[in-house]
């Protein structure tokens, strides 16, 4: 039994900006006298929306889902930041950001700063094609154990090979 499954990675992490998707600041959706084309904004706000559905798929939670995205467009943000740009409650945000790290999916720096005090950790999001090779990864070594069950509970050894290969692709076509 051998599947192969091709996944095109060509999707890219959302520019940085600092203010909301079509507001004051971003030349999306300008009509041609500078102002917003209308519906503009709810276009882009479903295609956030559509977006954080399927990380919440791939990342488990919904605050997951919004911490990575965050940091896609906003990346070396602190927790506090996060927490304010996410809505999210601060100790939600900590243990989350705690446990992401812990599993590659972000990585932290502390934040330099010339005065004394504290630094506090400035978090950024592995790139979107990076995610993607991580979590097949890890879905084709669970399909493989599965895949190997019948053999673990008949008492035979497993079969050396790997029934399931998931191939990914760059946009190229590259692997």
């Amino acid at each position: 039994m051998t599947s192969e499954h091709s996944v095109d990675e060509s999707a890219s992490g959302g520019p940085d900006r600092d203010e909301p998707a079509g507001g004051a600041g971003s030349d999306a959706g300008n009509g041609s006298e500078g102002g917003p084309v209308r519906g503009t904004g709810r276009a882009v706000e479903a295609f956030d929306n559509g977006v954080v559905d399927v990380l919440e798929r791939l990342l488990s939670t919904e605050t997951r889902a919004r911490i990575y995205a965050y940091l896609c467009q906003h990346p070396g943000r602190t927790s506090e930041e996060i927490g304010h740009g996410t809505g999210r409650y601060p100790s939600t945000v900590r243990e989350t950001l705690a446990a992401m790290t812990e599993e590659g999916v972000l990585t932290r720096e502390k934040r330099e700063s010339g005065g004394a005090g504290n630094n506090p950790f400035e978090y950024t999001a592995i790139p979107p094609n990076a995610l993607v090779r991580k979590l097949v990864g890890e879905l084709q070594e669970d399909l493989n154990t599965l895949c190997n069950l019948d053999h673990h509970l008949a008492g035979r050894r497993p079969v050396d090979s790997k029934p399931v290969r998931i191939e990914v692709r760059d946009g190229r076509g590259e692997s």
